[in-house]
């Protein structure tokens, strides 16, 4: 297997695209998803599925327990590279050019496009406010302070969390409020400059006020990069996404704009999960 090609790191602050990039596939594609199946040993988590994620919009993810909805998304960061066990098939095309699944692609530059925000705030505990936002840019091989103190900021911001931090940036990061760990965590994803921001049920761990917080953050953020969000919540995927797919056993059962989706589903598992009837 050929050596993956390795992007030099540079020392420039790239924020977020701020306008969709038209993909070589389809208008208004980001991520064109083909064939994705994953494997853990004999066990199919994820079969087959093919999907479109328009750019610029919210994508929620929905389905019962167990159903490959966060296998999914993990695929799509390279997560499973790091499975013992996992084995990831199909094709996921960026802008209709990079696939993000080819094992030959250096993981280290797709995830810096892809960002990912995990079910439970993740800020790295030995570590203060600014050094947690600023690890991605240093992990890339960015060390100036003025271009450090920038992202740190314009991320901050972007989470909606720098007047609240702005004059505790050397407190630890464990000293915030889960709600506050949460968007610290998000900031973290932010400040390399991805594309895709993947939320795993980024709410599911926070109380009704920092779940809203959250919530009126990823509908500031869609106008920024394309979101991918894991969801349990019926009300959740309602109020934030533009776009809603369903997974059932693995597999996607239907896919389509939220509001009509939600009251006139095609296929009838999707109206059994949507009314209560399993799930």
């Amino acid at each position: 297997m050929p050596e993956p090609v390795r992007t030099e790191p540079d020392d420039r602050f790239v924020p977020a695209r701020t306008e969709p990039v038209r993909s070589a596939t389809a208008p208004d594609v980001k991520l064109d998803v083909r064939g994705l199946t994953v494997r853990y040993g004999s066990a199919v988590a994820v079969d087959g599925v093919d999907l479109q994620v328009p750019a610029h919009r919210a994508t929620a993810l929905i389905g019962p327990s167990g159903c490959g909805k966060s296998s999914f998304l993990r695929a799509l960061n390279r997560m499973h590279d790091l499975t013992r066990g996992a084995k990831v098939e199909g094709s996921a095309l960026l802008d209709g050019t990079t696939d993000v699944l080819d094992p030959r692609a250096d993981p280290v530059p797709i995830r810096r496009r892809i960002g990912m925000v995990f079910q439970k705030p993740t800020p790295f505990p030995t570590m203060n406010v600014y050094d947690n936002v600023a690890a991605g840019l240093r992990l890339v091989g960015i060390r100036k302070r003025a271009v450090l103190d920038d992202a740190v900021e314009s991320a901050l911001r972007q989470a909606v969390l720098w007047d609240e931090v702005k004059d505790r940036l050397r407190a630890p990061a464990a000293a915030l409020s889960g709600g506050q760990q949460q968007r610290l965590s998000i900031a973290r994803a932010l400040a390399v400059g991805p594309e895709v921001l993947l939320m795993d049920e980024p709410t599911s761990a926070l109380d009704p006020q920092a779940t809203q917080a959250i919530e009126e953050l990823v509908l500031r953020l869609k106008e920024q990069v394309t979101i991918v969000i894991v969801t349990h919540n019926l009300q959740q995927a309602a109020r934030v996404s533009d776009v809603t797919a369903f997974f059932y056993l693995g597999r996607l059962i239907e896919v389509g704009e939220t509001d009509e989706l939600f009251v006139h589903p095609r296929e009838a598992r999707t109206a059994d999960y949507l009314s209560g009837r399993f799930g």
